[in-house]
């Protein structure tokens, strides 16, 4: 009896060791070198019943991948990796689809399916320079040192208004040689895999700003009285809304991708870090950013949208005053909740500059700001907003008399592991953006907080950690993960280790 009921029990037995197998392999492996000499025999029978599970998994897999989504593969473990962990380069496979347009869902980025967890740079320069043949070698640079510490988006300026080397030099009246400028930064990004954020005008005077807006109403006769007229005369928003429709609709001279259509540029942004001053009651620049952000998803609904504010918290929400850096915050017609619920708004910005907001010179003071000014925008994001928060520009300035190496690392490790804490739950901690990113010989435009990677090794092994840490979960995360994700686990053991 014993003889004739063994083989249907050991092969029922070799079943679930062929299930146990691809459950916990490591804890197979265990227990079948603990199996009796006797029970070996059935060995060639569970291992050949694995291979042929194994063989026929892979096979349903790469057709359903094929019609699917090509650029992943099963690997054994439970998850989806992307090529990248094995032999072959993921960009290198999937070329053609990889470049596609940035998404959101809900409070994260995606693209092609995956979360896109952002560490990026600002260079605001990049079209001035590219004007110029002796300083277009700058640009390639920037791109070229970015993407080797890993760094993934680029914000800068799409305008120069009025000034030299101006891009439009007066109404709707653009120069092609600096427009042409503009084409070959967003062709050098796309070569070396870097997004862009790019800005529609400035609220500050450099690079034109919405003074320079004031000037050509006031030129072509307008009543106008205060530079916050940029906000609401309509003639002056007809000029801006001109703007930016010259600009989405751009051809690229280089690519032959219209703007609007290019999946290089990640997002647009409205404005560098509007105030209007004038009316702190918010309701001017509200009225502002509800009209701009319909008008360019009008034009472009394919590409992402964002204001541009530093995340000052305004007049909708009193019981958040007490975070913002000084009372001045709260007068300059900004309010962070507020604005970011407009239609239209797709992901929220902030900055954080400690070493010129807050009145404690200690380092203590401003790294404990910068955690609790970062955590709390986030829970905004995820609590009030359902969106992604980047933290588009943080740094420490060379200028401030208690600057030092060791302060600036700090500063920038805490704003990276503040955000990191987000993304290991896969929260709205969408990103962040360091202020700013330089190479060498272009010292006369450093306004203090230029990063030169080559004169700043430790500071460039912590932004390449950073930038390895999110590539790790933005691959080993895929929205379509259908083998039960345990990520978790591997995140946990593997996020804080430097030799990522």
């Amino acid at each position: 009896m014993q003889c004739n009921a063994a083989p249907t029990l050991f092969t029922l037995q070799y079943i679930i060791y062929t299930c146990f197998f691809f459950s916990d392999p490591h804890l197979f492996i265990h227990s079948l070198v603990n199996m009796s000499f006797k029970k070996s025999i059935y060995l060639p029978f569970i291992l050949m019943t694995m291979l042929l599970l194994h063989v026929s998994c892979l096979l349903v897999d790469t057709i359903y991948n094929n019609n699917n989504n090509p650029s992943e593969w099963e690997d054994g473990s439970g998850y989806y990796l992307p090529s990248s962990f094995g032999t072959t380069s993921r960009n290198d496979e999937m070329e053609a689809d990889a470049w596609s347009m940035v998404q959101k869902n809900g409070n994260q980025f995606t693209v092609n399916g995956q979360p896109f967890y952002v560490n990026g740079f600002n260079t605001y320069w990049l079209m001035v320079f590219a004007v110029d043949a002796s300083t277009r070698g700058k640009v390639t640079e920037v791109f070229q040192q970015a993407s080797s510490v890993g760094l993934s988006v680029c914000r800068t300026w799409a305008f120069n208004d009025g000034q030299w080397r101006a891009l439009q030099k007066s109404p709707s009246v653009y120069d092609e040689d600096v427009f042409k400028a503009l084409d070959f930064v967003v062709s050098e990004a796309k070569k070396y895999k870097i997004r862009l954020i790019l800005s529609f005008v400035n609220n500050w005077e450099a690079y034109g700003g919405k003074s320079q807006y004031v000037k050509w109403g006031k030129a072509a006769g307008l009543n106008l009285t205060s530079d916050d007229d940029f906000f609401s005369h309509p003639t002056i928003k007809s000029y801006y809304k001109s703007h930016v429709n010259t600009v989405l609709n751009r051809m690229n001279t280089v690519t032959n991708i219209t703007y609007k259509d290019d999946p290089t540029i990640f997002s647009w942004e409205l404005m560098n870090e509007p105030r209007c001053e004038s009316d702190p009651s918010g309701d001017k620049l509200q009225n502002w950013i509800e009209e701009m952000a319909v008008y360019v998803k009008s034009i472009d609904p394919k590409h992402l949208v964002e204001i541009g504010l530093e995340g000052f918290y305004g007049p909708s929400t009193p019981n958040k005053l007490q975070n913002n850096p000084n009372t001045y915050a709260q007068q300059v017609g900004t309010d962070f909740i507020r604005n970011h619920q407009v239609l239209g708004v797709d992901f929220a910005s902030v900055h954080i500059y400690p070493d010129s907001w807050i009145s404690q010179p200690t380092a203590e003071a401003q790294v404990a700001f910068t955690k609790s000014w970062i955590q709390s925008h986030i829970d905004d994001a995820e609590n009030f907003l359902g969106m992604p928060v980047v933290f588009s520009e943080f740094g420490v300035s060379t200028k401030d008399p208690n600057y030092t190496i060791t302060f600036r690392n700090t500063l920038i490790s805490t704003v990276y592991n503040t955000v990191l804490n987000s993304t290991k739950r896969g929260g709205g901690g969408g990103g962040t953006l360091l202020w700013q990113l330089f190479p060498e010989g272009t010292d006369y435009m450093d306004d203090g907080y230029a990063v030169v990677l080559s004169k700043s090794p430790s500071t460039s092994n912590i932004i390449s950690i950073q930038s390895n840490r999110l590539n790790t979960f933005n691959s080993l995360c895929s929205w379509n993960c259908r083998w039960g994700c345990k990520k978790k686990h591997l995140m946990h053991n593997s996020l804080y280790h430097d030799e990522l």
